[in-house]
């Protein structure tokens, strides 16, 4: 087994490693995703089964649809609000063909409370 002194000099020879990797900036933990409330986690959930199809729902996606907005986009827009997010959700008659469907009044609240999370100050859309 080696003695201290000779591990030691191995230990800052790592460590120096580790830091010239880096940038000689100190290994940083991951950032944590924010947390989702309950009706946004319930509207991410929803997004996942229904609309993944055309859409991207997280930030920064890409659209499988490329007609289909990002949510990200979409949540950025001006004047969008929860209200207005949901008014858009319950009036069927504005989605495209390929989206008639009814979104009951629970999963619009729980969508609109998701959507709101992609928000970010200074957004810039991706199209």
């Amino acid at each position: 087994m080696p003695k201290f002194s000779a591990v030691r000099p191995a230990i800052l020879i790592a460590a120096a490693a580790a830091l010239a990797c880096t940038g000689g900036a100190p290994l940083a933990a991951k950032p944590r995703p924010a947390q989702l409330s309950a009706a946004a986690t319930r509207g991410l959930a929803f997004a996942q089964a229904h609309c993944t199809g055309c859409h991207a729902i997280t930030a920064n996606g890409t659209s499988p649809n490329p007609e289909a907005p990002p949510w990200d986009d979409v949540a950025n827009r001006e004047g969008l609000t929860a209200r207005t997010f949901a008014a858009f959700l319950a009036d069927a008659h504005n989605y495209p063909a390929a989206m008639d469907f009814t979104v009951q009044h629970g999963a619009i609240r729980d969508l609109s409370a998701y959507m709101l999370t992609l928000r970010k100050p200074g957004y810039r859309p991706t199209r």
